[in-house]
């Protein structure tokens, strides 16, 4: 057998076989079996195959685990399998045991394949054939219900649980085109049905069919399932939300009962069937539809909590509730499992929900697979004899199976709907037809119209050439006879053009006049010339003139570049020398912390103290201008360790230093001087003087976005524990709060150091404390500005953290917040609930122990929510 159980412990099972006839035809729901008398059925439970509605049961051993190898080395098994003759014997002594027969016997060796296939695959067949089914688990705590039933095998896939065996099958003879498959996922806890798939929905009703009595729940997540891969993922999220404790019996003991409930909607008719062909002649198809018959079944399977006694599992507390429910659901599941065996007249189904649940699986029309799970210690003999005959009893139920089918009058519609489409297609197919055959008459009809223009035109082009040819031969004619009139008149031609002679001598004088006015003016423009360039001439040397007395101003000028330049190299040195200064007393500093502890804060102290009045604190704070990275590393470090002292700091922040700090924050990208500025700002911010001051000046966004940028721890808890003391300055809240103060502290948790978590709680709790205080005052109405910023998951996430500053910081900030009614409803979703009652109890301070009994005691929402879930303080 596979060893990936999910607690530890193999797990066993009890099967139902399959009839011959499972997959009978409709006529059988007409002729249900009449249920035989429990007299009938004693002794002949065990084999008698031809009553189909029995329930199915078989055992399956649990190897011994290694608590039981070492406590039980030198017992023998208190059971004896013998699985050849499907009996297993109970030993009462070493010479004495009762025998019992089951359906099936599995030994401890037996493989989830083996026991899949003789105890769940014929209820899967079932269901895929219409009918309900259920396969069940029952037994002792730690007896391996949960490995047989919902092993996931993500490491070894050969150790998969019936249920993920059961969807492989149900996927693989099904059609996603015609069928569909849905789940839901549930647990029953402390009387309370709660959907694993989306734990809000955590009290579901029970729905009954006042005509069928068919049970449903409404209120249940239901999810198509698509493939394999989906299913998975759906049990994971279940088995995430499912409860489960430790306790001595078994590590991770369930406290709820996981029911899977799957629905397959299956045709019945083939899948050819399901659409017509695309060739087929419409008429004849859609008078040859009739409604497909679609068969239902529903699948159940239960993982049922262990029933346990409580002086071996040692519950108590919340535990021990948690087992009371289950022992008195597993033991209404007994009375009416008793019941139906007697053939009683009553059977108490609605003493438990469990049973109302299970009502269609003992008594109803289900087919019903018991899967009875016991471990071979003789130190649980009590617990394996008492489940062995839960079994048995339950061999002696009967169940009137009936098939589920209806018409698919839906998937009727659809196959007309599909056919009313291909008629529209075809319809708009012969109008497209008739639309194109239109536009080719008309386009033809343009075209012949076209053509009779151009030859209308070609006619018109030729007739306009032909009237143009006549009317130049006409013209010429004209130009012959003018010649002709011409010759007959030449004197009159001689005496015209004499007089056109003179008239052309007159203006070649005049424009002989003009060129030597043209001449005149240009002899003018070149005295002007001359003139213009003998002034240029005169300026220039009245300027050559002038160039002495410049001689005299650049002379000045140059003796004050040469003062400015002596007084350059005068402070250069003066820098050199303390920067000799600052790098000894380093030194200094870093040779006293070798010594013992207690003198090196004394002389480190003394010797920033010395430095200061060696050189003052104005030319220490100019030094954190410096170009020279290492002198302003060694500034800083001053600054830092002068502003830990509460006497410096109004100095420091009078002279500047506040300032020259924020700009390091703003524009230096060394990551030491970022820490070391960092670590002055926060000296700075333990006086409320000064954090005004550092609010007033951008100091909040500035931390914010080193927080945002920096990696190394150290620079992040600096920065953490400057906005932690911010936090404490009940003024500047919601300015805090809307300039990125809390975000900044939730984003630095990403180090995961403890001395940065240490420091976000603290500044987590301070920020709590004054909206607590602000509250009670009446200055601050509405959810707190934590839980709007989502700091609460990461609250209630650390509240039982193992580093003690965390823990008391974040425990602190959980009662702060609770103090206010209007943040109770969001601490109850966020599970704060749990962990107030957790500091109510354990908490080793004993003033937040006793804010935390006070805060639940006097909140209504608290005192609702803790009577809901049957808590007292």
């Amino acid at each position: 057998m596979a060893s990936g159980h999910r607690n530890g412990v193999h797990k066993v099972i009890v099967k139902v076989d399959r009839p011959a006839n499972l997959r009978t035809s409709s006529s059988f729901k007409s002729k249900p079996p009449v249920r035989r008398s429990s007299s009938a059925l004693a002794g002949a439970a065990a084999h008698d195959d031809s009553v189909p509605g029995r329930v199915r049961v078989a055992v399956r051993l649990r190897p011994r685990n290694a608590e039981e190898s070492v406590a039980d080395a030198d017992f023998a098994d208190c059971v004896e399998l013998q699985p050849e003759l499907k009996r297993l014997k109970l030993r009462k002594n070493n010479w004495d045991s009762d025998t019992y027969q089951f359906d099936e016997v599995l030994t401890e060796f037996a493989s989830q394949k083996r026991v899949y296939e003789v105890v769940a695959k014929p209820v899967v067949e079932s269901v895929l054939d219409g009918y309900n089914g259920t396969v069940m688990a029952y037994g002792q705590t730690g007896t391996g219900k949960t490995y047989t039933l919902g092993q996931l095998g993500d490491e070894d896939t050969s150790a998969r649980g019936i249920m993920v065996r059961a969807m492989e099958d149900i996927l693989a003879d099904v059609s996603l085109e015609t069928d569909s498959v849905s789940v839901s996922y549930l647990q029953l806890y402390m009387e309370m049905i709660q959907d694993l798939l989306n734990p809000s929905n955590d009290n579901i009703a029970i729905v009954e069919d006042p005509k069928t009595g068919d049970v449903s729940l409404p209120g249940a997540t239901i999810v198509d399932i698509h493939d394999q891969q989906g299913f998975l993922a759906l049990l994971r999220l279940g088995e995430a939300h499912r409860v489960a404790a430790n306790t001595k019996l078994n590590t991770e003991s369930s406290r709820s009962h996981a029911i899977l409930m799957v629905q397959v909607r299956k045709s019945v008719l083939g899948r050819e069937a399901a659409f017509p062909n695309e060739n087929d002649d419409p008429s004849h198809s859609v008078s040859s539809f009739k409604p497909p018959v679609i068969r239902k079944g529903k699948l159940v399977l239960v993982d049922l909590a262990g029933s346990e006694r409580i002086h071996k599992s040692g519950s108590e507390g919340h535990m021990l509730e948690e087992a009371k429910a289950i022992n008195l659901s597993l033991s209404a599941l007994g009375k009416c499992i008793n019941a139906l065996a007697e053939n009683s007249s009553h059977v108490p189904v609605r003493d438990s929900k469990l049973t109302r649940l299970l009502r269609d699986s003992f008594g109803g029309t289900a087919r019903t697979s018991l899967i009875v799970t016991i471990g071979p210690s003789p130190r649980h003999r009590g617990e394996t004899a008492s489940t062995i005959l839960f079994g048995q009893r339950a061999m002696k139920v009967e169940n009137m199976l009936k098939i589920k089918e209806e018409f698919d009058y839906k998937s009727l519609s659809r196959r007309l709907e599909i056919q009313v489409d291909k008629l529209i297609a075809e319809n708009e197919k012969q109008h497209k037809y008739f639309e194109d055959e239109i536009e080719r008459i008309t386009s033809e009809a343009h075209y012949r119209i076209m053509e009779a223009e151009r030859n209308f035109t070609d006619e018109l082009e030729k007739e306009r050439m032909k009237c143009q040819m006549d009317y130049m031969e006409s013209i010429k004619m004209l130009e012959k006879k003018w010649m002709l009139n011409q010759q007959k008149n030449g004197k009159n031609g001689f005496t015209d053009g004499s007089c056109s002679e003179e008239r052309v001598v007159a203006p070649a004088s005049e424009e002989v006049s003009e060129i030597k006015k043209l001449l005149q003016n240009e002899i003018q423009l070149r005295k002007a010339a001359e003139e213009e360039v003998n002034n240029l001439k005169k300026q220039l040397a009245e300027c050559t003139s002038s160039e002495a007395g410049g001689t005299e101003d650049t002379a000045k000028l140059r003796r004050l570049l040469e003062d400015e330049t002596r007084q350059k190299k005068k402070l250069e040195e003066e820098i050199f020398i303390l920067q000799n200064q600052l790098s000894q007393l380093t030194f200094e500093a870093d040779q006293l912390s070798h010594s013992p502890l207690k003198d090196v804060g004394n002389g480190h102290r003394s010797l920033i103290s010395n430095l200061h009045e060696q050189v003052g604190l104005q030319k220490i704070l100019s030094l954190l201008e410096s170009e020279d990275a290492n002198v302003r590393i060694h500034a800083v470090k001053v600054v830092a360790n002068l502003a830990a002292e509460e006497g410096n700091q109004e100095g420091i922040v009078e002279a500047g230093g506040l300032t020259s700090l924020l700009m390091l924050l703003r524009s230096w990208e060394d990551e030491t001087v970022r820490r070391v500025a960092a670590g002055a700002i926060a000296n700075l911010a333990m006086n409320e003087a000064n954090q005004e001051l550092i609010m007033g000046q951008g100091g909040i966004g500035l931390l914010a976005m080193t927080a945002a940028d920096a990696d190394d721890p150290q620079t992040l808890r600096m920065v953490a524990g400057a906005i932690a003391n911010l936090c404490g300055n009940e003024k500047l809240q919601t300015r805090l709060r809307s300039e990125g103060g809390i975000k900044a502290l939730l984003q630095m948790v990403r180090s995961r150091h403890p001395d940065v978590l240490a420091q976000v709680a603290r500044g987590i709790a301070n920020f709590a404390k004054c909206e607590s205080r602000a509250s009670t005052h009446g200055t601050k109405n509405g959810r707190s500005f934590l839980i709007e910023d989502g700091a609460l998951p990461w609250i209630v996430q650390n509240a039982n953290s193992e580093a003690s500053l965390i823990r008391r910081h974040t425990e602190l900030a959980l009662c702060h917040l609770a103090q206010h009614e209007v943040n109770a409803k969001d601490m109850i979703s966020g599970g704060a609930l749990w962990e107030l009652v957790r500091i109510s109890r354990d908490c080793s301070r004993e003033d937040i122990r006793t804010l935390a009994c006070r805060t639940l005691s006097s909140s209504p929402t608290f005192q609702a929510e803790l009577r809901r879930l049957r808590i007292e303080l």
